[in-house]
Formats: structure tokens, C-alpha cells, sequence
């Protein structure tokens, strides 16, 4: 029979605990999910809230980007995402043009998200502690809450690996859908290579950017907290 130590923490797996952290909207201190080590597409959502829990602390782009390298290189397909990013013309690009924009895209995904935990400050985010089918992939089910409490669903799709390929908010607007959008005009006017220039100058201004201003109240970036 088993103790009841035993049974207490088989019930806390069963009702899923919520890992608390942070996506493009907010951020937040909890419990990790239950066993997210048996579950790689968990795992990974996991290690990039994590992630962006750490870049927190940095007040600038730079000091994010710095944080969230590593972890986005490992969390997430970027090559899949350009793909389905560019779309049909990605197959009419030579094999060298595709290595470029594939090794640029990293860095402007990466300052995409970077900058988006400028307006982070006072939320939090969840996920389930169990991934679902999703075509050869699956599908981590979030829910990101924002500083004045509203909340909204933010889902990670994930392939047979456990990378993301896709990263959906309300449930129905896909990131890789919103870069196709975004690229759309600039592939049709220049092709790949007025795509580069894109992705590397955007890339260079979100580092530009200057550090965040802290909130009113709040102790400087390095002060000793209370």
C-alpha cells in the first residue's frame, strides 16, 4: 500500500500543476509542471519560459538577447519556421540563399521575442502539463495572463523532436503565419535577397533599441531587491 506521501503527490500529478512564467505577454513565479521531463514538447515549453523568466532581468534588448540565444537555438526548428514563414517560394531559392536567411532568421526571431518582454513586466503564463497529438507533432496548451489579469490562450506546436515549429496565440493567430505576412511584400518586390537585408536591419534596430524604463517605484537594474 502505498504511503501517504505517495498518494499526495500522484494527486497533485492528476490535477496538473501550472508552470508559472512567461510568454510574449507576461511573467510570473509557480510550480513547474508535473514531470515535464517525460513529456519533450512540455520540456521544451518548459526551458523557453524559463528562459524568458531569466531575460527579465536584463532592462535592454541586448542583455535579453544575450539570455535567450542558447535556449531559442535549441528550443525551437528555426529552419522549419523560415519554411513556413516564407512559403511556397522557399523552394525557387538556391541552397546558399537558404543558408543566409536561415542563419539570420535566428537572430531576428530571437530580438522579435526579446523586444516583446519589453511590455512584460507583471503578468504570468501557465501551461498543461501534458502535450496533445497534433498532426506528427504535438501541442503544448498555455494560458498567458497579463498584469491586469485578463488571459488568453498561447499554444506551442511542436515536431516528432520536441522543436517548436509554431507558436499560436488565441488559440487561432500562428507566428509563423504573422512572419509570412510580414514578409510577404518584401519576397515579392527583392526576392531572397531583399529578405537578408530585411531580417539582418530589422534585426540591428530592435538591438538598437534603448533599455526599458523601469517602473515607477521599482529599484534600478543591479539594485539590491528588499
Amino acid at each position: 500500500m502505498r504511503n501517504r506521501r505517495e498518494i499526495l503527490r500522484a494527486g497533485l500529478v492528476m490535477t496538473g500543476i501550472l508552470a508559472a512564467g512567461l510568454s510574449a505577454f507576461g511573467t510570473g513565479l509557480g510550480l513547474r509542471p508535473a514531470r515535464a521531463a517525460d513529456d519533450p514538447a512540455v520540456a521544451t515549453a518548459q526551458r523557453m519560459i524559463e528562459a524568458f523568466q531569466e531575460a527579465l532581468k536584463s532592462p535592454d534588448v541586448r542583455g535579453r538577447v544575450a539570455v535567450l540565444t542558447a535556449p531559442m537555438a535549441e528550443s525551437f526548428d528555426l529552419p522549419a519556421m523560415l519554411r513556413l514563414a516564407v512559403g511556397s517560394r522557399w523552394k525557387d531559392i538556391p541552397a546558399d540563399k537558404q543558408a543566409a536567411l536561415i542563419e539570420a532568421f535566428g537572430p531576428y526571431l530571437t530580438a522579435t521575442y526579446a523586444t516583446r518582454l519589453s511590455a512584460a513586466t507583471g503578468g504570468r503564463f501557465s501551461v498543461q502539463p501534458k502535450s496533445e497529438p497534433r498532426g506528427s507533432g504535438r501541442i503544448v496548451r498555455g494560458t498567458a495572463t497579463d498584469a491586469s489579469g485578463d488571459e488568453s490562450p498561447v499554444d506551442y506546436i511542436t515536431n516528432a523532436d520536441g522543436k517548436i515549429t509554431d507558436v499560436y496565440l488565441q488559440g487561432t493567430v500562428s507566428e509563423a503565419g504573422t512572419l509570412r505576412t510580414n514578409f510577404a511584400d518584401t519576397l515579392k518586390s527583392g526576392g531572397a535577397d531583399a529578405l537578408l537585408e530585411f531580417l539582418r536591419k530589422t534585426t540591428a534596430t530592435m538591438l538598437a533599441a534603448a533599455p526599458t524604463p523601469a517602473p515607477a517605484g521599482a529599484p534600478a537594474a543591479g539594485a539590491a531587491k528588499p
